[in-house]
């Protein structure tokens, strides 16, 4: 176990601060680990980049943090070296990809709810109304509060979305606000 924590609760809850504190003198390493933890990158025994079985050129991730290739090779050697950093990121997988793009190709919508992301029941709350109006979840997205700054639950839906339903979604106290995408 990773000094410093109580377990895996705590060990998740301060996954994004130690990231931080690992790398706090470095912002361009930093940059690179945030986009590993956006893709699902993860770090083989031999310090090569994948996600999933498909290999990550140093180059190309390089050119997506806005940093050199040797950064992400430092980067990536770190982590291989440092026991607290691998056991995240030699265990990444990538969550899939997001249909937000896609609803109105695949007849779909997109209900994007901003709310406290640290309430408690945010999802089955939203879910719960949606589910009694007998519509059907395709795909839940939720940021981490801890790596998005205004993190938010996005839910594909199929079909449209009615005002009614939007409206008893409003009233949820936790939610602060709906963006329907179609």
């Amino acid at each position: 176990m990773w000094r410093g924590t109580r377990g895996n609760r705590n060990q998740l809850k301060g996954l994004w601060p130690s990231i931080e504190r690992e790398f706090a003198r470095q912002g361009s390493r930093l940059l690179v680990v945030r986009k590993m933890l956006e893709y699902g990158i993860r770090v083989s025994n031999d310090g090569k980049l994948f996600v999933g079985g498909l290999e990550v050129d140093y180059s190309a991730l390089a050119r997506d943090a806005g940093t050199d290739r040797r950064v992400v090779k430092q980067t990536a050697a770190k982590i291989r070296t440092h026991p607290f950093l691998y056991s995240i990121f030699g265990g990444l997988t990538p969550a899939g990809a997001s249909l937000l793009g896609v609803v109105s190709s695949i007849g779909c919508s997109a209900i994007i709810i901003e709310a406290d992301p640290r309430a408690a029941g945010v999802i089955s709350r939203v879910t719960g109304v949606l589910a009694k109006h007998g519509i059907i979840v395709r795909q839940a997205l939720a940021d981490d509060p801890d790596m998005v700054r205004d993190a938010n639950l996005t839910l594909i839906v199929e079909g449209a979305v009615g005002g009614g339903v939007i409206g008893e979604l409003e009233a949820l106290e936790m939610v602060r606000g709906i963006t329907v995408r179609k």
